[in-house]
């Protein structure tokens, strides 16, 4: 059974920064590629970035506009968001996925809130 669990959510101001941080247990990381996802109150969920398993690729949402970064670290299983430049649109729930390469089964964490507020 893989396990995804979120860190890092909180209050921040416009213009802050915060950093969300997401483990994958329960099976080989590297075989995962890692993403993050968000839903804010009355919208469906949406993309915000991916990485590829070797940490190679990255792509991101159009309106990160090159405030966020997302990385792993594939000795310690975990995958970063760095978010920066932030503004009261960017409130949301933010979710971790692994994808799993080998069986094509997706997993979701339990989400963060981050809510960005003055």
């Amino acid at each position: 059974q893989v396990q995804v669990v979120e860190s890092g959510g909180g209050l921040v101001q416009p213009g802050g920064s915060l950093r969300l941080s997401c483990t994958a247990s329960g099976s080989n990381f590297l075989r995962y590629a890692m993403s993050w996802y968000r839903q804010a109150p009355g919208k469906e969920r949406e993309l915000v970035a991916v990485i590829s398993s070797n940490g190679g690729t990255t792509n991101y949402a159009g309106f990160v506009k090159g405030r966020f970064t997302i990385s792993r670290d594939n000795v310690r299983n975990t995958v970063a968001l760095q978010m920066n430049s932030l503004n009261v649109e960017d409130t949301a729930v933010y979710y971790c996925k692994a994808d799993d390469l080998v069986t094509t089964l997706h997993y979701w964490g339990q989400g963060t809130q981050v809510t960005v507020s003055s």
